[in-house]
């Protein structure tokens, strides 16, 4: 079972940089927060997906079936991308010109994280990769993403659980269910507004701030409101209004990453998600357990889990669940607080010239 989950974290681990290396590749930056949390949304649906039918499927069929079933979507999903594009994943003839900067790409470190560039009058060079950020503005990043992922992660891990403890009565479905059905749009929405601003002629790295300081800032408040209610219906509320503003992240932080590297974004996003999941949580160990177990943490993946099982450790020693939505507060504070003072959106991994967006 451990080896399992390991294993899956590893293989899943790589999709969120090849994602962002792709659409700073292929989506203009006008459209790149929108195009991104639209594709975030996915994310969304496939938990509110999961939690649905999970919720259902543990009812009737007991836990394997929950992964049985997430596992043949995975399955069905693949046999259908690979039959839709046959080519996919097959090397055939390049031109030369591609020929020669893959050949680059494939020995060559750390120009291999960056894209083909066409050559320059003033260099002739048609490969070119300069430091991935400034120090100050990447660990901000970094930083950022690291809150984002452990407060995210701390709450899609126990909220479950809160919810099942603290109303027992309760319906599955529906604490599974309505956070996420709030996500969607929200993220959706998200990404519009902020492509909007940034046409209306605000600068990037002032929209990209707000957004976080709504994915991290506003997000936390309606968390440690979840502390301090008995009432299930606000508890929803809050809980769906955390969850939704976390999804603003996508137009903020993880879009910034593409902001000021776009040619070595996958790799600077990758070195950030590390960072993050080494304080949250690859996947819920508890999302669909109907009581909390006396060891809080979970055999997951070789990252760790500091922030879920600092979380467990909290309500298990305090004997109550606001600890742990004061611990989503802490985080997600210091992660806004290291962004918004030494976040920056300047493009330097093409030139020493800095635009200063």
């Amino acid at each position: 079972m451990t080896s399992a989950r390991v294993l899956t974290g590893l293989l899943q681990g790589v999709y969120f940089p090849a994602l962002t290396s792709l659409l700073s590749q292929k989506v203009r930056a006008s459209e790149r927060a929108f195009v991104y949390s639209t594709v975030g949304a996915g994310t969304q649906f496939g938990t509110l997906l999961t939690g649905a039918a999970g919720s259902l499927l543990l009812d009737w069929y007991g836990w394997p079936s929950v992964f049985y079933f997430s596992g043949g979507l995975t399955l069905l999903w693949a046999c259908y991308v690979y039959r839709s594009h046959p080519g996919l994943g097959c090397f055939g003839a390049r031109p030369a010109g591609v020929q020669t900067h893959q050949s680059s790409l494939e020995t060559a470190f750390p120009e291999g994280f960056c894209l083909p560039l066409p050559p320059t009058p003033e260099s002739g060079q048609g490969l070119r990769c300069r430091m991935l950020s400034p120090a100050t503005a990447r660990r901000a990043a970094i930083a950022s993403q690291l809150s984002s992922a452990c407060s995210f992660f701390i709450l899609l891990s126990w909220l479950p659980t809160f919810f099942k403890e603290t109303f027992p009565s309760s319906k599955g479905w529906v604490f599974n269910v309505v956070p996420w059905l709030v996500a969607i749009p929200a993220s959706v929405l998200s990404g519009f507004l902020s492509d909007w601003l940034i046409n209306q002629g605000y600068r990037t790295i002032t929209v990209r701030k707000f957004m976080q300081v709504m994915g991290l800032g506003l997000s936390s408040i309606f968390a440690l409101c979840l502390g301090h209610t008995s009432s299930f219906c606000k508890s929803v509320v809050f809980a769906s209004a955390s969850i939704g503003l976390q999804t603003f992240n996508h137009s903020g932080i993880s879009v910034n990453i593409q902001d000021l590297a776009p040619s070595c974004a996958g790799f600077l996003f990758g070195v950030a998600n590390t960072a993050g999941a080494l304080a949250g949580l690859p996947r819920p160990c508890t999302a669909l357990r109907p009581a909390r177990s006396p060891q809080p943490a979970c055999p997951l993946s070789g990252a760790g889990v500091v922030g879920v099982c600092l979380g467990g450790y909290l309500t298990e020693t305090a004997g109550s669940w606001t600890p742990v939505f004061n611990l989503v507060a802490v985080v997600s504070s210091l992660g806004l607080g290291a962004f918004l003072v030494f976040g920056e959106a300047q493009r330097v991994d093409l030139s020493p010239a800095r635009q200063d967006l």
